[in-house]
């Protein structure tokens, strides 16, 4: 099993999007929030991924033709 940190950061109109949600079923994948800042206008989420590593890549690789910025997290960010 392979574990990724993540950081998806969404605009306006892609805020609303169930981007995590569907990462989770479509792809297989346990996610589980870290970290987040989400409002109307804009957001963020730091999000850990766990699951097979193929399937980790085809869902980032998912996320960033939805708009949505994707950039990778080092070490955890809840103390």
């Amino acid at each position: 099993m392979a574990r990724a940190r993540m950081k998806f950061s969404y605009t306006a109109e892609k805020v609303g999007l169930p981007i995590i949600d569907t990462i989770s079923k479509r792809f297989d994948l346990v996610s589980n929030i870290r970290r987040a800042d989400v409002q109307d206008h804009h957001g963020w989420v730091i999000l850990q991924l766990d699951g097979e590593q193929e399937d980790i890549d085809a869902a980032i690789d998912w996320v960033r033709k939805q708009g949505v910025d994707v950039d990778p997290v080092e070490g955890d960010v809840v103390q």
